[in-house]
């Protein structure tokens, strides 16, 4: 019977052809959705991600990391008498008018850093060398995603705030939802935004090896009746800013209902496509049947065609997939490809693949076969 499974594939391909094509494109329409999705969350929480820091002290019930208010003097007393504390520096956020070589303006998020070699802001994207050029009075650096927007270069000149300053670099991957972000140091903050410059927006904690952060966070926590700032861990922060904007923003809600009907879409075009290639195939089945084969053995033929079925069409997906990976980095487009997304698409396009073949044998159980041989 295996080999009655696959004999028929292979002689019949055309018939069975529209559902791997089915397979592969309704596997491709949700993993690339998903991915999209993740991707625009991804860069809701970079600076978090993409920085070094244990834990973060910001204003009390700061829902996102950029929605952060700035910071009463003393919020970083107790983790700097902790022990298990080994650097705690300040980063902050403004918001600027950038105006391009061409005289155009662009509204920009700036991030003022620590530019020091061991800082913790941005340690995963920047280079001691890129960190070296923040030290330079009115450098900044762009993400490359927004070289086009921007219109500027390396060495090119732009206003921030009616303020000169320099492209000093760019890097990847540093641009937020919506937004366009620009690395500076804090020296030269100050002088782009003087009321927010002198403030500080979040204070980023570095901890030893071998610290607990929740416990740490617990123990440095403002213990006053009135909260004057908060703590989280590095991943507690992260969580909480992508799920403020999937759940309390209209893009996050938005896309998230665009991926949930591309998973319903992609499931339901599985689901006949597959059964109407087992529904063609009924009279040979019924045929079988009339033979002496039973229900059992039936089942398994079908089964085993669904599942090579599936399985060709997620392998071709898994190109097409690729692909688009490679076209989203040329792009710069936020794609995000986690082993566990890939696992479970899999699994449920091939759960669906072996469903449908199930349900498309039903008019053969509860039909006379001679009726369907004639």
């Amino acid at each position: 019977m295996v080999s009655l499974a696959r004999s028929s594939l292979v002689y019949d391909w055309r018939r069975y052809a529209a559902a791997v094509f089915a397979i592969t494109f309704a596997g491709l329409l949700v993993l690339v959705q998903l991915a999209l999705l993740l991707g625009l969350f991804g860069t809701v929480s970079v600076a978090i991600d993409q920085s070094d820091a244990n834990l973060w002290i910001g204003y009390p019930k700061t829902q996102s990391v950029d929605l952060g208010r700035p910071l009463p003097p003393g919020s970083a007393v107790n983790a700097w008498m902790h022990r298990c504390v080994r650097r705690v520096e300040p980063l902050t956020f403004a918001v600027g008018d950038l105006r391009r070589p061409d005289g155009g303006a662009v509204s920009v998020f700036l991030y003022g850093i620590e530019p020091a070699p061991e800082g913790l802001a941005f340690s995963r994207k920047l280079s001691r060398e890129q960190r070296r050029l923040l030290d330079e009075p009115d450098a900044v650096i762009i993400d490359v995603a927004d070289q086009y927007k921007l219109g500027a270069s390396v060495g090119a000149r732009v206003e921030i705030n009616g303020k000169r300053a320099r492209i000093a670099g760019i890097v990847e991957g540093i641009r937020g939802v919506g937004t366009v972000s620009v690395l500076t140091s804090r020296a030269s903050l100050r002088r782009f935004s003087p009321d927010l410059g002198t403030t500080t927006t979040y204070q980023l904690v570095g901890l030893r090896s071998r610290a607990d952060p929740a416990r740490v966070a617990g123990e440095i926590a403002d213990a006053g009746g009135i909260k004057r700032y908060g703590v989280w861990t590095a991943e507690d922060f992260s969580v909480q800013s992508q799920i403020y904007w999937l759940l309390e923003s209209g893009v996050g809600i938005g896309t998230g209902f665009a991926s949930a009907l591309a998973l319903l879409v992609g499931v339901v075009i599985t689901s006949q496509t597959l059964g109407g290639a087992i529904l063609a195939s009924l009279k040979e089945f019924a045929a079988l049947r009339a033979l002496g084969v039973s229900n059992a053995s039936l089942r398994q033929v079908v089964l085993e065609q669904s599942a090579w079925l599936g399985l060709i069409g997620l392998g071709l997906t898994g190109l097409l997939t690729a692909v688009s990976a490679w076209l989203g980095d040329v792009f710069h487009v936020a794609m995000s490809f986690p082993w566990w997304l890939l696992l479970g698409v899999s699994a449920v396009i091939l759960a669906v693949a072996l469903g449908s073949g199930l349900l498309a044998l039903r008019p053969l159980y509860q039909a006379d076969p001679a009726n369907l041989l004639r």
